[in-house]
């Protein structure tokens, strides 16, 4: 079960690089070959990906941008300045990596309640399903067929603290059952939990451009701040995905129409692999078996290749919405890494309609430089918001 754990581990990471470096490298230990590529390793890489469609088609960025209920999974602290009495709910959908294998998905849900003029609170729920799976143990023996889930359950919180700045926080719950629990020769192959936090800022302006109001804000999420995950078999326990997003927005708003447009900046708060000699012992780089704070910290100047490679690990996410009268938007985006970090670069489009409380919005992942996995991914959500104030005062009308 150990070399199938590993067979996991290589495939769930495809989720964020690219299929020929990743699949090069041993998940024990980085390749002795000096190779720089994408050696980057986490468990439940699933938490990076962006559940939500709309931030889907405008190359995942968004942390900067207004909210809705979806807004959890990129920076609760947007949700302080929702419409004060008002909530509701949203599901998406996305079939996973469909070119390469059938049945993996991922689908969320969230929903929210603005409690005054300052307060927001919000509660979420992330599912990834593998599939059916063969198990087959070291001895060729067949296991049987199992479907592996993972899944994280969150509660957050925001607060604002007058018209420009707000803070959130999450508590989340994680759940990965990749073995189904099965017996082998090598003792018990359980499930994995842990126990994280996110923290999130958001800072707006109001001010002019080119004639035009526009609405300047700037975004910040430190998400998957916790536990490291073991699956209780013995080995040493993995790291969290835990990562840096930070972006921007201006939002030029025209008398019926509104244009945004974002930039993210994306970095992995995890040790970088160091560079192993035949013996495995570390001959570039720093000792990668640390504990979290210190692989938080570390992050940032643990490359073997300094500066030049810290610089390569940072992702650029950058899009664009266009809307008309709040009921019609498109969108566009690129998503861009490294070609020594997971070379994982992709053009998404994007839609969304909304009539009275209801909003359905899809993306889609045009095309990418590179044989990508991530091709023609599909997200699709739905969303429901209500205004209790806006209800009362309708209902005493009648």
């Amino acid at each position: 079960m150990k070399n199938g754990r590993n067979i996991f581990l290589c495939f769930f990471l495809l989720v964020l690089m690219d299929w020929n470096t990743v699949c090069a490298q041993s998940v024990e230990k980085i390749t002795i070959d000096g190779s720089r590529a994408s050696n980057i390793l986490t468990s439940v890489p699933f938490l990076l990906i962006t559940p939500q469609a709309r931030s889907g088609g405008m190359g995942n960025a968004g942390v900067a941008v207004e909210a809705d209920a979806n807004a959890p999974s990129l920076n609760m602290a947007s949700m302080a300045y929702l419409k004060d009495g008002s909530y509701g709910f949203s599901v998406t959908y996305s079939p996973w990596l469909k070119n390469l294998t059938q049945g993996m998905s991922l689908s969320y849900l969230s929903g929210y309640y603005r409690i005054d003029e300052r307060n927001t609170i919000a509660a979420s729920l992330r599912y990834f399903s593998i599939g059916d799976v063969k198990f087959i143990d070291n001895n060729q023996q067949d296991l049987g067929i199992f479907n592996p889930n993972e899944f994280a359950a969150d509660l957050s919180y925001a607060r604002s603290f007058g018209p420009d700045f707000s803070l959130g926080g999450s508590l989340r719950f994680i759940y990965s059952n990749l073995y189904s629990a099965q017996f082998n020769s090598e003792g018990q192959s359980g499930t994995g939990k842990a126990v994280a936090v996110d923290v999130s800022g958001l800072y707006k302006k109001d001010g002019y451009f080119l004639g035009g109001p526009v609405i300047w804000s700037a975004g910040l999420n430190i998400s998957n701040i916790g536990t490291k995950i073991s699956y209780n078999i013995g080995d040493n326990p993995y790291f969290l995905p835990a990562n840096l997003k930070i972006g921007t927005a201006a939002t030029l708003v025209g008398e019926e129409s509104k244009l945004i447009i974002a930039l993210d900046l994306n970095k992995l708060l995890v040790p970088t692999q160091p560079v192993y000699d035949a013996d495995g012992n570390i001959v570039n780089g720093s000792y990668p078996d640390r504990s979290v704070p210190s692989g938080i910290f570390g992050s940032f100047a643990d490359a073997p290749g300094g500066l030049r490679e810290e610089l390569q690990e940072v992702g650029i996410s950058t899009g664009l919405e266009f809307s008309f009268k709040e009921r019609f938007a498109v969108r566009a985006g690129y998503n861009y890494q490294n070609p020594n970090k997971g070379n994982n670069n992709y053009l998404t489009l994007g839609a969304g309609l909304k009539y009275n409380v209801l909003s359905i919005d899809f993306s889609y992942l045009a095309g990418s430089i590179n044989s990508n996995p991530l091709a023609n991914t599909l997200r699709f959500g739905l969303q429901f918001s209500f205004d209790k104030r806006r209800a009362t005062k309708y209902s005493k009308v009648n």
